[in-house]
């Protein structure tokens, strides 16, 4: 099984992506979490990612295929992957095509959660992370008496700065500019598929498994 999953930032596409993760015995692959690893690493590309991220500068493109090769090259992957947070242009779809050619990888599918804009902004304003377990929670999962104290182990519970009003809306912004033309991409080769993400978590899961077992449908809604 070897998807890309796309979705909005507050989509809850990292949550999918975990479950199915599990489900299918297959490793997420999040460009973030390989970016922070790489340069924690110090390998040779988390040297030259630390360079550009030191800067403010955006990784290069190849930079960012490398990372993605070590890990889909590697035994981990061999049976599978969930790409998310790459590609977000349609030059690093491109790119993405080129390795897997090379490298005999057959992509299954493209899935993309569609959640209104409202409703994004929504989520992102609402959420909280704790500081001791990292686990991200929303209002109403907090408890009445003591809403700063994370639910799970009691850890202070804090509002990221990126997931303010202003900000929140900025970074959607950026996401349908940029993801709108990849949707395109990959609706024109048959391999995207676009669900509907505004339902609540186990019902979102349960259509990405069953769309996953039956095999990719024809393309959806824009």
């Amino acid at each position: 099984m070897r998807i890309i999953l796309f979705g909005p930032p507050g989509s809850g596409k990292g949550t999918q992506a975990k479950l199915l993760a599990e489900k299918f015995h297959i490793p997420h692959i999040s460009t973030g979490d390989l970016l922070r690893e790489a340069v924690t690493k110090q390998s040779t590309i988390g040297l030259k990612a630390k360079g550009y991220l030191d800067a403010g500068a955006l990784v290069p493109d190849d930079i960012m295929i490398g990372l993605i090769r070590e890990v889909v090259a590697g035994g981990v992957a061999k049976d599978g992957f969930i790409l998310d947070g790459f590609p977000r242009t349609i030059p690093q779809a491109e790119a993405l095509d080129r390795l897997f050619g090379e490298l005999g990888i057959q992509l299954d599918g493209v899935v993309s959660l569609r959640v209104e804009h409202d409703e994004v902004v929504r989520r992102l304003t609402d959420r909280r992370v704790c500081r001791s377990c990292g686990r991200i929670f929303n209002s109403s999962q907090l408890r009445k008496d003591d809403p700063a104290k994370c639910p799970q182990c009691g850890g202070e519970l804090f509002q990221r700065s990126d997931d303010t009003f202003a900000t929140a809306q900025k970074r959607l912004e950026v996401y349908v500019r940029d993801t709108k033309p990849l949707k395109d991409f990959y609706r024109l080769t048959g391999r995207f598929t676009q669900i509907d993400g505004m339902r609540d978590i186990s019902n979102v899961y349960e259509e990405v498994v069953a769309l996953l077992h039956k095999g990719q449908p024809p393309s959806k809604s824009k």
